[in-house]
């Protein structure tokens, strides 16, 4: 991916001195500077339309963005993805994508068809399938080193990634997502702990809407163990050979160091995505969905949407209590 790499003064000093956040700020910059498409996008994003919702103690945004239509509308079977190219290959970005290479395995490209004001692809450099399972610790570097203006996250190759052949991240704006602000909020009003020692504190969450598990620590190899035995129980309580499915937002703070939001997911896409006529919303939860932003890329599914049916969508989308129980029950006896 050398070529794909910017070759810039002011990138390579950021670089240098490990500012990862800021250069990547900066290519931000200089890619919508160099590149149409791109810059059109972003200046789009501007315009979308946002309704909000508020539930007991936190909140949800729908947002009208007919950019992420393709994203949204992915077709994902392994018979789909074996007959196109690969989107996230080097030989198939568009000619103005460049980037900025990450410890010489990913590369930070900025997404042009966005979400958030400011939104990453780290790809790798090597096309291999997208797993979390020997890649968690990547996860959390990218947080870390991008942590000063950026949240990180991750789409399970079956609820949410529109490349599942090819291992890759996103990261956009801090506190976009309104779950970065009320992550902690959420926890107390619903969480039940797990594990709470001095330097970690892990709690299953059931917030009416999501269930997820929520891993705090600021010790990197810590987490990583802690995250290796979840992924076990849960992929045994799932009853999976492959990656269960999961979405993940990673937030970093200097002071209290990560704080880790794994989603449970009991299937991709509601049934509402496979109605025929005006029954049908192409709605397609994954990660930043689940962290509070919404996406409908259809006015129409836009118009229509309400807490109902944001409601319906979610429950149908996440495990149930029960699973959520017996997971928590086995992680005590694990941790």
């Amino acid at each position: 991916m050398n070529h794909r790499v910017y070759d810039n003064e002011i990138l390579n000093e950021l670089i240098s001195k490990n500012e990862i956040a800021d250069a990547s700020k900066y290519l931000f910059e200089l890619q919508c500077n160099d590149w149409k498409l791109c810059r059109d996008n972003y200046e789009q994003l501007k315009n979308v339309r946002v309704k909000k919702f508020q539930f007991e103690g936190y909140s949800i945004k729908a947002q009208f963005n007919p950019g992420r239509i393709i994203s949204t509308s992915a077709k994902v079977d392994p018979k789909s993805i074996q007959e196109r190219k690969c989107f996230l290959c080097e030989q198939n970005l568009p000619a103005e994508q460049k980037g900025i290479l990450y410890k010489d395995e990913y590369i930070i490209l900025i997404n042009p068809y966005p979400i958030f004001p400011i939104h990453f692809t780290l790809t790798h450099t090597k096309h291999q399938p997208q797993r979390i399972s020997d890649t968690f610790r990547d996860l959390l570097d990218f947080s870390k080193d991008l942590s000063k203006h950026f949240t990180v996250i991750y789409n399970g190759p079956r609820c949410g990634a529109s490349a599942p052949d090819h291992l890759h991240f996103q990261a956009g704006n801090k506190f976009f997502m309104p779950i970065d602000d009320e992550a902690d909020l959420i926890a107390n009003e619903y969480g039940s702990i797990v594990v709470d020692k001095e330097d970690l504190l892990i709690q299953t969450v059931d917030d009416g809407l999501r269930k997820f598990i929520l891993f705090e620590s600021i010790q990197k190899n810590l987490l990583v163990d802690s995250f290796a035995k979840f992924y076990k129980i849960y992929s045994e309580l799932m009853n999976e050979s492959s990656e269960p499915l999961m979405n993940i937002v990673s937030f970093y703070d200097s002071e209290f160091g990560w704080r880790v939001i794994v989603f449970l997911r009991a299937k991709h896409r509601s049934h509402h995505y496979f109605e025929e006529g005006e029954n049908k919303l192409l709605v397609s939860p994954a990660a930043i969905d689940l962290g509070g932003v919404c996406i409908f890329p259809r006015e129409e599914d836009f118009n229509r949407i309400d807490k109902a049916l944001i409601k319906e969508i979610f429950n149908e989308v996440f495990i149930d209590k029960t699973k959520l129980d017996e997971l928590k029950n086995s992680l005590k006896t694990l941790l």
